[in-house]
């Protein structure tokens, strides 16, 4: 129930949608539960590329001891059918054994955090999402033997990243690329994550009041090179000035293309302030010209106390 609700439940109004995105645990397994018996886990994630919609990242694990009750047809879910997909993401949810995370990044959150002063780029969001799941599971009272990762970035860097943040915990990562074509808990962690980040992105309740998008939800898979996402791009600015509606990624190149071309250019004080005072920052600012008595004209400015009293004066030709 809870998980139909974060995938196909109503959207919160603009004016809640921040911070980060929601993050779900499964049940525990119950030889995992207390640490009884350590588990293998896997992380991946699914729509990294997107201009619309979030990305998901999912994490499976089972302990070792039930690896015989595990479905042993697992595989990288972006070589899988769809049909395929869902009957495992179905066989992952009734199957006892098998516990799961998933975490999911909104749009917005992307947005945010990539376009701000000092952004946050996708790889290091990655990252923590991947930390987010794994501490969540250890929190929950299981121990984690080994974590099976596919690697965002340069895969030793990521690893002692990651043996760094949970150091005393005696996890094994193995990060690498394709893992979700090599280890079992690895690729039912793509079919969590893909499956969830599908069905997000079909049944999207737009969040905008009384917004109604031009071609209703068909926007294919959200991926630029996608005809059915460029057309719908193209008649969906929502607003001249605010644009599109939080299901696109504002940060990305097709969205800030389309924001320059068709919407409302503006121009914020704050911004010709800054120019200003970067002018006045100029080594120009600094000097004064000499009147016709030959002294330093006067200034707009009245003198500060402090160079008087360290004796300093103004500059008033170059050296």
């Amino acid at each position: 129930m809870a998980l139909d609700s974060l995938l196909k439940g109503p959207r919160p109004c603009p004016s809640d949608v921040h911070g980060p995105g929601p993050i779900l645990l499964s049940d525990i397994p119950a030889k995992a539960v207390g640490g009884k018996s350590p588990v293998v886990l896997g992380i991946d994630e699914a729509g990294r590329g997107p201009v619309l919609g979030p990305m998901v990242y999912g994490a499976a694990f089972w302990s070792k001891d039930d690896a015989d009750s595990i479905p042993n047809d697992f595989n990288d879910s972006k070589q899988l059918s769809e049909e395929k997909r869902n009957y495992l993401f179905h066989k992952i949810k009734e199957t006892p054994e098998i516990g799961f995370v998933a975490r999911v990044l909104h749009a917005s959150e992307i947005s945010r955090s990539m376009l701000r002063r000092e952004p946050y780029n996708l790889n290091a969001m990655s990252h923590d999402a991947a930390i987010q799941m794994i501490r969540a599971v250890l929190d929950a009272g299981v121990k984690v033997d080994t974590a099976f990762i596919d690697t965002v970035g340069i895969a030793d860097s990521y690893r002692a990243k990651l043996e760094r943040e949970f150091e005393g915990h005696s996890i094994r990562f193995v990060v690498e690329k394709k893992a979700d074509a090599k280890y079992a808990p690895c690729s039912a962690a793509s079919v969590v994550a893909k499956v969830s980040r599908d069905t997000l992105t079909s049944s999207w309740t737009f969040s905008e009041p009384e917004y109604e998008p031009v071609g209703g939800r068909l926007y294919g898979s959200g991926y630029p090179s996608d005809p059915k996402c460029k057309n719908w791009v193209d008649k969906n600015l929502a607003d001249p000035i605010f644009g599109f509606p939080d299901l696109a990624r504002f940060s990305w190149g097709p969205m800030k293309k389309t924001m320059q071309e068709k919407g409302v250019t503006m121009t914020w004080e704050a911004d010709d302030d800054d120019e200003e005072d970067a002018q006045q920052m100029r080594l120009n600012a600094f000097m004064v010209k000499k009147g016709a008595d030959g002294r330093p004209s006067q200034r707009k400015r009245p003198r500060l106390a402090y160079f008087d009293k360290m004796g300093l004066t103004a500059v008033t030709e170059w050296a």
